[in-house]
């Protein structure tokens, strides 16, 4: 495909875009209309937007906005250069949509945060549902289905963050072990039975990490809530789990946080004696996370577990205590069908946890399903729809509402991941992280600490290595890092 870009440099814009019509396609920046195949031209001038859909050099349809619509643009520059960039990617969605007859769920979305759209109508319009609708299918083309959706998880969060305060900060604390890599993870993640002799040390340089940020970099704070990922914190064998709850509630006052979250994660890597650990240490929620509740489909993934481990994982987290459980399920995963999501949510459905993460598969590049994606059968773009409506329609019959989103970008059907609960079980570290309306400490090899700057609406991101041997040789680095964001500035 040939792309003419005239007046304007958003070419990578206009290519994220694209790539939700056409998978995979090559873009070549042409200086004129190309006699064959296909040329997109965008034009911006004083007096008009406009974009063209050419085939073989003949045009097939244009959309174009006037000089009345650009002179109400904003003044401020980068404002102004954000709604253009918008305007122009309007006007290529109404062209290629109307060429191609294909519709996107989520109009001209590519980000990965949709309700913080609505967060900031709500901050022009008040919460007036009608505005705020018209304004999404308007000016961002989103299907009804998915505005209703971005509505009702907008009215679940907002209960959590207008209890938000200036003195608050949450915790994130990173494990980067697995029992092994599955075919679809893209995260820095290192087999535990490979790197066990480095565990140690990693454990011996995160404590640093989290004794400098709780003596010197959370002063006059008050930390919301802490969340433990991966990774999967609890392939650590119990002395080690038992560690580094220890540390964790020196180094922060446990007893007065509103959430205290663990991915227990694969059910191969719980017993009892973990599970009774971060009991002990006062965690408040655990995750289980099956994926699916298909055994071929866990052997095709690299699982080492079975769905029965999943029932037994779950009994016991039961019989300790734990009254939050999440899980989480990935639709899209290879070779299943609209028959097997079912299967697994007839099986959640007999479970009953407190919350459920769908999340839609992404082929990530640094995955090994993407080395070897043409083995399998993936699933289509009507399939996928077909198992979020049907997820969300069994996760509201278990009592379930959606209460966050987020997408990713090489989705499956450019679709989005929900976060179900049940009425007060919201995990509001998800909530937090997502709408990005508290900064958060990243402590742990491949964390991102993100930090919330509301008076001029700005958030810095302060990165660690990912690389655990790095991490552990840099660590004192890795904490300068925060110095000078949080204390030098």
């Amino acid at each position: 495909m040939f792309l003419l870009l005239k007046g304007h440099n958003y070419e990578y814009e206009i290519k994220m875009l694209l790539n939700l019509f056409f998978h995979d396609e090559h873009y070549e920046i042409v200086e004129s209309v190309s006699r064959e195949g296909i040329t997109i031209e965008t034009i911006i001038c004083d007096e008009y937007f406009k974009a063209v859909y050419y085939e073989n050099g003949k045009v097939m349809e244009s959309s174009s906005f006037d000089k009345k619509y650009i002179d109400e643009l904003p003044k401020e520059p980068l404002e102004r250069r954000k709604e253009t960039k918008k305007s122009l990617k309007i006007l290529i969605y109404n062209i290629v949509s109307k060429v191609t007859g294909k519709s996107q769920p989520w109009g001209i979305l590519t980000g990965i945060r949709p309700t913080k759209i609505v967060f900031d109508l709500i901050d022009k319009y008040g919460f007036n549902e009608e505005k705020i609708k018209w304004h999404l299918a308007n000016y961002n083309k989103i299907s009804p289905l998915k505005i209703n959706l971005m509505m009702e998880i907008a009215r679940n969060e907002i209960k959590t963050l207008n209890t938000n305060k200036d003195n608050e900060i949450n915790i994130y604390i990173g494990i980067p072990f697995c029992p092994t890599r599955c075919l679809y993870c893209s995260f820095t993640s290192y087999p535990i039975d490979k790197w066990k002799s480095h565990v140690a040390d990693y454990l011996e340089a995160l404590n640093k990490e989290m004794r400098y940020v709780s003596k010197e970099l959370l002063k006059g704070k008050k930390v919301k809530t802490i969340y433990v990922g991966g990774g999967t914190p609890t392939s650590l064998n119990e002395e080690q789990l038992d560690e580094l709850m220890l540390m964790i509630d020196k180094n922060f006052n446990v007893n007065m946080l509103e959430e205290f979250s663990v991915e227990a994660g694969r059910p191969d890597t719980i017993n009892v004696n973990k599970l009774n650990i971060l009991k002990k240490y006062g965690v408040t929620r655990i995750s289980i996370n099956p994926q699916t509740m298909n055994d071929r489909t866990l052997k095709i993934i690299g699982r080492r577990h079975t769905v029965e481990d999943i029932y037994t994982a779950f009994a016991m987290a039961r019989k300790v205590g734990f009254d939050n459980i999440n899980m989480d399920l990935i639709l899209g995963l290879p070779e299943e069908t609209y028959d097997d999501v079912k299967n697994t949510m007839s099986q959640i459905k007999r479970l009953s946890p407190e919350s459920l993460t769908v999340h839609t598969m992404a082929v990530k590049r640094a995955s090994r399903l993407k080395e070897t994606i043409n083995k399998y059968h993936l699933t289509t773009d009507i399939e996928i729809q077909e198992m979020i409506d049907m997820v969300y329609h069994e996760s509201k019959s278990m009592g379930l509402e959606p209460y966050y989103m987020y997408r990713q970008k090489n989705m499956v059907g450019n679709y989005e991941n929900v976060g179900y609960c049940v009425k007060g079980k919201e995990c509001i570290y998800n909530i937090e992280i997502m709408e990005e309306a508290q900064s958060i400490i990243a402590l742990g090899a491949g964390s991102v600490s993100k930090i919330v700057y509301k008076e001029n609406n700005r958030i810095e991101r302060i990165e660690n290595v990912k690389d655990v041997g790095l991490y552990i040789d840099r660590i004192d680095e890795m904490i300068d890092r925060k110095t000078n964001e949080l204390l030098n500035k």
